[in-house]
């Protein structure tokens, strides 16, 4: 059997942990409780690798490997985050049906000794979504907890006509990036 170091997650996302778990990295939530705003005007790159750097800051043990990250959906540089009750989530599916917008995530990988923090962006193409599915979509629990008030694993997933670049950068962490780094770090993805 392998061994390696333990993984801190900063999140109580159960997407980031089931993606997480799989492609095999073990780990620990530790949720980190920041505030989530910007210090200063910030593109959606700045912002989010601002907040994913607090994130695991905040968490931070000594010894430990800490992973965080940060989504948003940005539209027309306006940084789209968690709709706060219908309204809002009504506001923002009409703001992004029929457009394109990009799904930006900053990840920051921490130990005692070094910080690695990028970003992933990914396109994303919404139909011009009727009334009635907006409504009926904000009548459910799915928008309240994702940045742009939809779920593309999920029924928001239905109103999505195309992607541009990574697909799990959208549902919350992107799995590719993050694994190839988690290796340097000495974590390793596991496959049985």
């Amino acid at each position: 059997m392998i061994t390696q170091h333990s993984l801190i997650l900063a999140s109580a996302s159960p997407r980031r942990t089931e993606l997480l778990r799989q492609i095999g990295v073990p780990h620990v939530i530790r949720p980190a409780d920041v505030l989530e705003e910007a210090p200063y005007p910030m593109s959606a790159d700045e912002y989010v690798m601002y907040l994913s750097r607090k994130k695991a800051r905040t968490v931070a043990k000594s010894g430990e490997i800490v992973l965080a990250a940060d989504t948003v959906v940005a539209l027309d540089r306006h940084i789209l985050e968690k709709p706060v009750d219908q309204t809002a989530a009504l506001e923002m599916l009409r703001r992004l049906s029929g457009r394109t917008h990009e799904v930006v995530t900053g990840v920051t990988i921490l130990t005692d000794e070094r910080e690695e923090t990028f970003t992933i962006t990914t396109k994303v193409r919404f139909c011009d979504i009727p009334e009635s599915w907006m409504l009926a979509y904000v009548a459910t629990e799915e928008p309240y907890d994702k940045a742009g008030g939809y779920g593309i694993q999920g029924k928001g997933g239905l109103f999505v006509e195309a992607i541009d670049g990574d697909y799990y950068n959208v549902v919350g962490l992107p799995i590719n990036p993050i694994s190839r780094r988690l290796e340097t770090f000495g974590i390793k993805p596991m496959f049985a």
